[in-house]
């Protein structure tokens, strides 16, 4: 089956990690090429590496409807039996290029929908009444928590057209051998600048407000300070980064945290931790958590269905904390170095990448190739001037995973 992956940027994110992910695990059988919207960024170029072939569209905005076209016939030309899009352009253009291109298999993934937001965004009617417009031109919608398929079908989506899938890890990237993660560690404090028996606690995610990463500064500055204060590690980038800085400086710990940026080696950067935090009221999944408990880390964390929806004893190294500055330097500062990782628990083993991909691989399965046209009920299971056609590398299609 030819599979076109639709999203709307490749900047490394979330959701844009996660398709990585997925096109590294799908079976054989699903041939998948990609295409983005806009900002390939860094992984674009990771899937290239992969062995994917990525296409640029070149959209200049939610407006640019000239992007259309050229997307109905790219997939057209490619010959696709399914489209699957990822996150809300794409899930507006996707979908339409698809039927207008006369592919009749579609498929979406939500992966940030929130009460009153999505991807981080404020939901006017308008959002809301495109997004349920577009939603009836696909067959099916993959929910990445109960919570996204609770918010779907309090918009009334069909519960036959969604089917919950939550995101995976890759397990075996983060278990490193002891004198493996011991070296890594060592060399990685160093380059950061972190000093080697210092209390390090890491925050993994997009700088930008919903993450809260503002309470870990805040409770950076409640901890004690002087010889062998604990240090803040933030590892990604986004809109907060100089909030953050500006706030940093202001509560007198500007030499305690420090900014990765954004980064592709995030399980190395793990072990240079002792701890992550996630003060997050509001979060679709957590992925982070699970990465970091995959990693060997304890967790403190304050919203995350990838826990919330498992029993505690699944992750008993994660604890949650109440979404304050005050909670959280309590909880962290009783923390020692965790030079010995814990064992991955079984939270970890439930969201491994190897045992999800399958499941999505089986709802190409179940609705394509199908022709175009309205969809009947199924079962519900578990840049200067644009070519006519999007640029695409020279680099072989993706023939293993």
């Amino acid at each position: 089956m030819r599979v076109l992956q639709v999203i709307t940027g490749l900047a490394a994110g979330g959701a844009e990690q996660q398709l990585r992910l997925l096109l590294r695990h799908l079976p054989d059988r699903h041939h998948c090429d990609v295409v983005t919207l806009e900002n390939p960024g860094t992984v674009a170029q990771g899937l290239r590496e992969d062995g994917v072939r990525v296409f640029e569209l070149g959209m200049r905005g939610n407006r640019d409807l000239a992007a259309l076209p050229r997307l109905t016939g790219l997939i057209r030309h490619g010959r696709y039996d399914l489209v699957h899009c990822h996150l809300y352009r794409s899930l507006v253009y996707g979908r339409l290029a698809a039927r207008l291109a006369g592919v009749g298999a579609v498929v979406a993934t939500e992966h940030s929908l929130l009460p009153g937001i999505i991807e981080g965004r404020r939901i006017t009617p308008g959002v809301r009444a495109l997004y349920l417009a577009a939603e009836r031109l696909g067959q099916r919608t993959v929910a990445v928590s109960d919570p996204v398929a609770e918010h779907l079908a309090g918009w009334r989506v069909p519960a036959h057209r969604v089917v919950t899938i939550p995101n995976g890890v890759d397990v075996a990237r983060y278990a490193q051998p002891a004198p493996t993660r011991a070296a890594t560690r060592q060399f990685l404090r160093a380059e950061l600048g972190l000093p080697q028996d210092a209390l390090v606690v890491g925050g993994l995610g997009r700088l930008v407000p919903g993450k809260r990463f503002d309470v870990l500064v805040d409770a950076l500055a409640l901890m004690p300070a002087g010889a062998g204060a604990a240090r803040l590690l933030l590892v990604g980038d986004g809109e907060e980064r100089p909030a953050l800085e500006r706030r940093a400086r202001a509560a007198g710990v500007a030499d305690r945290v420090v900014f990765a940026g954004e980064r592709d080696d995030v399980p190395d950067l793990l072990t240079a931790m002792d701890v992550l935090a996630a003060p997050s009221r509001t979060e679709t999944f957590g992925m982070a958590l699970i990465e970091a408990l995959a990693a060997g880390l304890p967790v403190r964390w304050s919203s995350g269905p990838a826990l919330s929806e498992l029993p505690p004893e699944a992750a008993p190294g994660a604890v949650r904390v109440r979404s304050d500055p005050a909670a959280y330097a309590a909880e962290l500062a009783g923390l020692r170095q965790c030079r010995t990782p814990l064992p991955q628990p079984a939270a970890v083993r439930h969201y491994d990448i190897a045992r999800l991909a399958p499941l999505v691989a089986e709802v190409y399965d179940r609705l394509g190739p199908v022709p175009a046209g309205p969809t009947a009920p199924v079962t519900r299971t578990v840049p200067v001037q644009p070519q006519p056609q999007p640029h695409a590398p020279a680099a072989p299609a993706k023939t293993s995973r």
